[in-house]
């Protein structure tokens, strides 16, 4: 995940000040010093880190001045605030006509997920903020973009505008506004056509397309791996199409994240929206505030309830937490639950988001949780309802029946049943069962 090693590093520049009574010029300047490190080592603008560093330190001097009880909490909420301010305060969604058709041009160099993520965002329009979007396949530059656009528009139940690669850009744009306002459409979402570099045939037709359509939004896709060149690629789109926000893709890959904490402070344009995954359904809504607690390993906890309300069936859920309360969970329980988690990507991500939960994410390094948990879902499968109601009354040869059937080992049965057996005395002895009688 982008900003996974500037987090560690900025985690680690605390020590200097977590548990000392007061702030020193001493154990300031070292954390400071750290800190610019850190920003500098994520690829981030030398300007904005000198600025940044700037007003933290005259901040801290507020802090070591007052002679706060706690400094190190008090410096936390510092920086946190500051890395806001950088990423742009506020939430960055569409905005919208009061009444009518809202318009959303997406522009961007090829290969950077336009199309993707003009279906992505559609989707997620239409299903979390009620929308009712139409996709306009406009780069008849390259006929396979429309083709996919289709394909993905399918995918997702949005319907596709297109009148082929023979036509120009223009008159599918003309045409799809027509349309749109005729069939109660209220979002059109145009994928422009994009090229392997910035050139006067591409800024030409963007300029042309956003001079006679007049769009309420133009999102330009970057990749959030190209580092520091966001900042570039950005300043150039914006200059001759005044872009109204980014869509950073690829933010689940290994980026430094620089490019994305220096873009709104060099062009004071905001990242919108961020693409985490290769799924239609792999994209959020970009919040700052956010984004800075999960940078500085205080968690996410809003993120993950909204995704786990969006991926998880809450009918078998609520079936299982009932269960675990009236002292009746079983394997099967278990197994509803890990495919559950499964659901909302991998456990070292969804640790990063519980606040507390970060600094333990590296003891899973070196270890394939997924096959793990496979083989933990192979080994229940293999059993019958009942033994899975009743793994104690399980004999030997009953495990051995399981193992071959799972394709593991006996121990590895051995394993799964102690494990299920230390969640239930957990949660005894947490008192869970006993709210049965308050119901």
């Amino acid at each position: 995940m982008a900003f996974e090693s500037l987090s560690n590093r900025l985690t680690a520049s605390f020590k200097h000040i977590v548990g000392k009574d007061k702030l020193t010029d001493k154990n300031m300047e070292q954390m400071l010093k750290e800190i610019r490190l850190a920003l500098l080592e994520a690829d981030v603008n030398y300007s904005v880190v000198k600025k940044f560093i700037a007003d933290v330190r005259e901040k801290m001097l507020g802090v070591k001045v007052s002679q706060a009880l706690d400094p190190s909490q008090m410096v936390y909420k510092i920086v946190h605030d500051e890395i806001v301010q950088l990423l742009g305060e506020g939430t960055s969604g569409l905005n919208y006509k009061n009444s009518g058709l809202t318009v959303v041009m997406v522009v961007g160099l090829q290969g950077t997920g336009k199309t993707t993520n003009s279906a992505k965002i559609a989707k997620l329009i239409k299903e979390k903020q009620n929308r009712n979007p139409l996709l306009v396949a406009a780069d008849v530059i390259r006929p396979a973009a429309i083709d996919q656009l289709q394909t993905l528009g399918k995918q997702i139940g949005i319907e596709v505008f297109t009148l082929g690669p023979k036509e120009k850009a223009v008159k599918t744009v003309e045409e799809a506004v027509k349309y749109a306002n005729k069939n109660n459409y209220d979002t059109l979402i145009i994928d422009t056509a994009g090229r392997l570099h910035i050139d006067n045939d591409l800024m030409n037709e963007l300029s042309v397309l956003k001079k006679k359509f007049k769009p309420d939004e133009i999102l330009l896709t970057v990749d959030a791996l190209t580092g520091q060149d966001i900042v570039n690629v950005a300043k150039t789109f914006d200059d001759l199409l005044d872009i109204t926000g980014l869509i950073v893709t690829k933010f689940d890959g290994d980026a430094r994240g620089g490019g994305v904490l220096s873009v709104r402070a060099v062009t004071d344009v905001p990242v919108k929206f961020v693409g985490v995954g290769e799924k239609v359904t792999d994209i959020d809504i970009f919040y700052p505030d956010r984004m800075a607690q999960r940078i500085l390993g205080m968690g996410d906890l809003q993120t993950l309830v909204e995704k786990a309300e969006a991926e998880f069936d809450q009918e078998l859920a609520n079936r299982s937490m009932q269960n675990l309360m009236n002292g009746t969970y079983s394997l099967e329980d278990m197994l509803v639950q890990m495919r559950q988690m499964k659901k909302l990507g991998p456990l070292s991500g969804i640790m990063k988001m519980i606040p507390g939960m970060n600094q333990y994410v590296g003891a899973l390094e070196g270890m394939d949780t997924d096959a793990m948990m496979k083989k933990q879902e192979a080994i229940i499968q293999s059993m019958t309802p009942y033994e899975r109601k009743h793994p104690e009354e399980l004999r030997n040869s009953h495990k051995n029946r399981i193992a071959k059937g799972s394709g593991t080992s006996v121990s590895d049965v051995n394993k799964l049943i102690n494990s299920f057996e230390r969640t239930k005395k957990m949660m005894a002895s947490m008192g869970i069962g006993k709210f049965r009688n308050f119901r």
